[in-house]
């Protein structure tokens, strides 16, 4: 394991009480001494979702989290806490791709609702924008979480698809920091309680308009073998195909080992995970995928980890096969569950009109926020 547990050194304070900035330390378990700052980055995360998203349906724990920080083979994470004393007020946490010709830091900074607005935002963000330099990085980008609700003068991304509310606190920060809005993503949710006879209806036409080149396939991860390298090919294939907007996303490669990396990862974090896939019977390769995903608590919210048809797979209904077949799938998998939540980009029509008619309905909004800095 990468070694993590160094601390930065905090900043001088300018008078008594000013916060201070330290790494934060990447503990071996969450009952582990030094995990203290850690498990107060996950509770102020969680705390941030809820009061800008207005839901829980995005918690995490703080296992699930580990896991993930844990496993530094293929991405870079690391995080700042800022704190007052013992108190952790906010963090930041930030995640590199290690692909050789990555060009972008992605980061969450997080302040906890009741210290928002006390130059916490700032101190946090300037960690960001010096780890970015000293790597010669020179684009950043986040995002901000807002309510479906909010009423007042909206933003619109480069896009021109969706918009956020303009007069939210973290919009006004965004701005202010020199950041600009290149995608508003819309966060749904779906019923797991309620009637699934439509679902099933558009999965039995989907398949039979797909045809005979087209087999519907599943499994609960790990990855089949007979799938593996398949599967790595539709993961690939995620950083080139989806909707970006005016983002920069770094390709991402993927091979058999990267495909049973991840799936121990998710074992690490003891997420429970569903694949619905389309298999390309002529080439053998998976040409669309959608991943139904939960922790160990699985009376709480469903999350959709990815759905992607292959672009030259697209125009068969192959969407509406995955989405439809793993909902199905779920239901008596991990039947505790209540709600699946999801998210899209704006521009993302066709998928958006999918959602819509097997039942997704708007449970908050997502903007994607990108800066260049001077290097």
């Amino acid at each position: 394991m990468t070694d993590l547990t160094e601390t930065a050194a905090p900043a001088a304070p300018a008078e008594p009480g000013a916060p201070t900035i330290q790494r934060i330390v990447v503990p071996e378990k969450t009952d582990s001494a030094d995990a203290r700052v850690f498990l107060e980055m996950v509770r102020i995360a969680n705390a941030v979702c809820l009061e800008d998203a207005g839901h829980d349906y995005l918690h995490e724990e703080p296992d699930e989290m580990l896991g993930f920080w844990q496993d530094q083979t293929d991405w870079t994470q690391l995080g700042y806490a800022a704190l007052r004393g013992h108190e952790v007020l906010g963090a930041v946490k930030l995640m590199i791709s290690n692909e050789s010709d990555a060009s972008t830091v992605e980061f969450d900074l997080m302040v906890d609702p009741p210290h928002r607005g006390q130059g916490l935002e700032e101190l946090l963000l300037a960690e960001v924008e010096r780890e970015a330099r000293e790597r010669a990085l020179a684009t950043i980008q986040t995002w901000t979480l807002h309510r479906p609700d909010a009423a007042g003068p909206r933003l619109q991304p480069s896009t021109g698809w969706g918009a956020i509310p303009a007069d939210d606190a973290q919009t006004r920060f965004q701005l202010a920091s020199g950041f600009t809005l290149e995608q508003v993503e819309r966060n749904s949710v779906f019923d797991l309680t309620g009637d699934f006879a439509l679902v099933e209806r558009m999965l039995a036409d989907a398949v039979a308009a797909a045809g005979d080149e087209y087999r519907p396939i599943q499994w609960t991860s790990p990855t089949p073998p007979e799938h593996v390298d398949g599967f790595a090919y539709a993961l690939s294939r995620m950083s080139t195909d989806a909707p970006a907007g005016g983002l920069v996303i770094d390709e991402q490669h993927w091979d058999a080992a990267r495909v049973e990396r991840r799936d121990a990862r998710l074992k690490a974090q003891g997420m429970t995970v569903s694949v619905a896939a389309v298999l390309h019977v002529p080439t053998g390769r998976v040409a669309a995928y959608n991943e139904l995903v939960i922790g160990e608590d699985r009376s709480g919210a469903t999350q959709q980890y990815g759905t992607l048809v292959v672009k030259e797979h697209r125009g068969h209904r192959l969407g509406t096969i995955v989405k439809c077949a793993n909902l199905l799938r779920w239901r008596d998998l991990v039947p505790e569950s209540p709600r699946v939540s999801t998210f899209n980009a704006e521009e993302n029509r066709h998928m958006l009109d999918i959602n819509e008619t097997i039942g997704f309905v708007p449970a908050s909004y997502a903007g994607a926020w990108k800066k260049v800095l001077d290097l």
